[in-house]
């Protein structure tokens, strides 16, 4: 697979307490598909940051990538802003 062909999502890193490894939570805003209401659905990923550098609170982006361990398919791409 070509890398410009991967998934890429952004959300907020939610936990950090692993080691070289994050939760990123992703918002997405759906219709339902028989009321038309919009409905708001939160997807958690585990992601692989590799020098921790990542802190709760960050607006990151991530990729998917190979099986890195038995949930982790995901990894950090860039920091797009900090926690205040």
């Amino acid at each position: 697979m070509e890398r410009n062909k991967r998934k890429t999502r952004v959300g907020y890193v939610t936990s950090n307490k692993m080691d070289k490894s994050i939760v990123v939570s992703v918002n997405n805003i759906e219709l339902h598909p028989l009321y038309g209401k919009s409905m708001k659905r939160v997807k958690k990923y585990k992601a692989h940051d590799e020098e921790n550098q990542c802190q709760t609170g960050d607006r990151v982006r991530i990729m998917e990538t190979r099986p890195l361990s038995k949930d982790k398919r995901w990894r950090l791409v860039e920091i797009i802003e900090k926690a205040k």
